[in-house]
C-alpha cells in the first residue's frame, strides 16, 4: 500500500486527539481504541442503512435480525428510526 502525505498526516492527527498528554503505552493504546471506535461508528451506520434499506424492499424484521445477530428488538427500532420513513 502507498499513503501519500496527506493520508499520514491526518492519520497522525486522529491518534494525536486520542493521546494527547497521556503516558506512551497510555496514550497509544487510546489513539487505537478511538480511531477503532471511529471506524465501529461508520460501519454501524451502513450496517443500519442497510437494515433500513432491506426492510424497505420486503425482507422481514426476523430475516433482518437472523442476517445481522441482532434481536429483534434493536432491528425494530432501527427501522422505526428511519429518516426517511412517510
Amino acid at each position: 500500500m502507498s499513503y501519500t502525505d496527506a493520508d499520514v498526516s491526518a492519520a497522525i492527527a486522529r491518534m494525536d486527539k486520542y493521546r494527547a498528554g497521556v503516558d506512551y503505552e497510555v496514550g497509544t493504546a487510546l489513539a487505537v481504541v478511538g480511531v477503532c471506535a471511529e471506524r465501529a461508528d461508520k460501519e454501524i451506520a451502513i450496517r443500519d442503512d442497510m437494515i433500513r434499506t432491506a426492510h424497505r424492499v420486503g425482507a422481514s424484521l426476523r430475516q433482518i435480525a437472523e442476517a445481522s445477530g441482532l434481536g429483534r428488538m434493536t432491528v425494530t427500532a432501527i427501522v422505526e428510526a428511519d429518516p426517511l420513513r412517510v
